[in-house]
């Protein structure tokens, strides 16, 4: 179990934020209820629970910690743990499109926060996302109040929140996943508990994992989520990438500009063709032929394959002069 994940690496501000909202009168600003300290921590339940409410509904509630407050978004900061892989300056092409419903309608659903785990910082008036930072983004570049329902939850209560919102909206790509899964791990939690935040079994998480380790992060994140690639995909571009040749390849692919000027499934598809054409081109054996255009043998890799024309005495032939010729050879590379 995780003792405290807010000294883990910060994330890229990023949000699996709701379903841009229909058009109507935006509800007004419930009464702020700063959140009392010392309040005895929730269980996840009540957290989740509370996802789907308006901020009418909420605002009506009368339960401990239910009531809605209206924060300044310049003293919120997101979760330790990334379940993105949407960077500062790539966010995902629906970003805008929520920064101006926002700005039309106002904010239909709150966010979630907890005061900051920093006791300095708590003080300071900071807090911290579990869910809700595209809302929290786009409400801080459009300078408007953030309205956010506070509880004080725990590194576990904090990562099931986030986690079961993203399962339940189910907008996570499978690599997106693969990371939040993979950060969670790093951050000291058990895989229990990660399988609880993500809903999923043994298996899966094997899965989840094992992808997460054969794509090296910075490609992941110069890719982005790639929505329509799913798990047989990332797990057969993931298997090509443990070649050598083939993270040299990826680097030059993913630094150039019709990469970078592609959405996250075509730069996916980018990379996932060249890689594959390559892999085959090099998987390809070498036809050896006689003077006569016979072919005699094939060359794959470091294996000689003798042909059919080939007689059979030629072999003993050829392998009591292997010595000569490798003494040969590297008299001929050192000069």
């Amino acid at each position: 179990m995780a003792s405290n994940i807010a000294s883990a690496a910060k994330p890229q501000p990023q949000d699996p934020g709701p379903a841009v909202p229909k058009p109507g009168k935006p509800p007004e600003s419930p009464p702020v209820a700063p959140p009392q300290p010392g309040t005895p921590s929730r269980s996840a339940s009540g957290a989740i629970k509370a996802m789907g409410l308006s901020l009418g509904q909420m605002a009506r509630r009368d339960e401990p910690g239910e009531r809605i407050v209206e924060l300044d978004p310049e003293r919120i900061e997101p979760s330790p743990i990334a379940d993105r892989l949407t960077a500062e300056t790539m966010l995902d092409e629906g970003f805008e499109e929520l920064k101006q419903s926002l700005k039309d309608h106002g904010q239909q659903v709150p966010v979630l926060v907890r005061p900051h785990p920093d006791s300095a910082k708590r003080a300071g008036g900071w807090y911290q996302t579990a869910y809700g930072h595209r809302r929290v983004r786009a409400a801080k570049e459009l300078g408007l109040k953030i309205h956010a329902q506070v509880k004080p939850l725990s590194d576990e209560d904090l990562v099931l929140a986030q986690g079961q919102e993203n399962a339940g909206r189910r907008d996570l790509s499978f690599i997106e996943r693969a990371f939040f899964a993979q950060n969670l791990l790093d951050a000291g939690f058990d895989r229990s508990m990660v399988r609880e935040a993500l809903g999923i079994q043994r298996s899966e998480l094997t899965r989840l994992v094992q992808v997460a380790a054969w794509v090296p992060k910075h490609i992941a994140f110069a890719i982005g989520p790639a929505p329509k690639a799913g798990r047989p995909r990332w797990h057969a571009l993931g298997d090509m990438l443990q070649k050598e040749a083939a993270q040299v390849i990826a680097q030059e692919e993913i630094h150039s500009e019709a990469f970078r000027a592609a959405d996250s499934d075509r730069r996916f598809q980018r990379l996932y063709d060249r890689l594959a054409r390559r892999l085959q081109q090099k998987d390809k054996p070498r036809v050896i032929k006689s003077r006569k255009g016979v072919p005699v043998a094939e060359l794959k890799g470091s294996v000689l394959t003798l042909g059919k024309a080939v007689p059979d005495a030629f072999s003993s032939y050829l392998a009591d002069r292997l010595p000569g010729l490798l003494e040969e050879f590297e008299k001929d590379s050192a000069d």
